[in-house]
């Protein structure tokens, strides 16, 4: 696990955001369409929101068009407020890409159901201990993965079989276009991608192809049991 930096750890506790409007932005989402929104709906009104956006779609389908306009509506010392964790996000990893995006934004968070909010210090300090439980079962994952190329690789050695694996990072294809929300078009989702990647863009096919060839090759006939990352720095910087 990559050690947290000053940045993200001076001000663990600290009030975000530091002056709130008081203004409680909520956000619902249910399934399917024959679910019904109203038990979400009464729990975001009774916790005082002044606006709800509401999806009905799986949390798996990345056109949540509802969300973006929510994230999009909010501003510096609003709240989003949520009946539960696992309406805002599709995985734990989603959840807290999204609830860090708005700490940097000055925009706070709020699950009724989880009594989890990140305006207060205790709120704050759970989700940063989700954080990084999520960071922790990544490496895991990673680990594992790492772990079976080099056991292959040692197995098959005898046999002059190399094992070496590709671990690609957001890569820019016609079908990421397809699932961009309407409101901010796919230039617009790509380019929220994109800055999320340290190398500022986002990788291309082509490119994750050459770094399977390559391995494949004969000018790597003396590589094998490592792993290639090809994902711009995501998970390397």
């Amino acid at each position: 696990m990559q050690p947290l930096q000053d940045d993200d750890t001076a001000d663990l506790l600290a009030p975000v955001p530091a002056v709130r409007t008081g203004s409680l932005v909520g956000y619902a989402r249910v399934s399917t369409k024959g679910q019904l929104l109203d038990r979400q709906m009464h729990a975001l009104n009774t916790a005082g929101c002044i606006r709800i956006f509401s999806d009905k779609k799986s949390g798996k389908n990345a056109e949540r068009e509802e969300l973006w306009k929510a994230l999009d509506y909010l501003n510096e010392g609003d709240t989003l407020v949520v009946p539960s964790l696992d309406r805002l996000g599709r995985s734990i990893q989603d959840l807290i890409a999204i609830v860090s995006g708005l700490r940097k934004r000055g925009v706070g968070f709020t699950s009724l159901h989880e009594a989890l909010d990140t305006t207060t210090p205790g709120g704050r300090l759970v989700f940063h201990v989700f954080a990084a439980l999520a960071e922790f079962i990544r490496e895991l994952i990673v680990q594992a993965i790492r772990s079976f190329a080099r056991t292959w690789a040692n197995e098959l050695k005898g046999r002059g079989i190399r094992v070496n694996t590709v671990t690609p990072g957001p890569i820019d294809t016609p079908g990421l276009a397809g699932v961009a929300p309407e409101e901010i078009g796919a230039a617009g989702f790509t380019a929220h991608l994109a800055g999320m990647v340290p190398l500022g863009r986002l990788g291309r096919p082509e490119e994750v192809a050459d770094a399977v060839l390559f391995l494949a090759s004969p000018q790597s006939s003396f590589i094998t049991g490592a792993e290639l990352a090809v994902d711009g720095g995501v998970n390397q910087v």
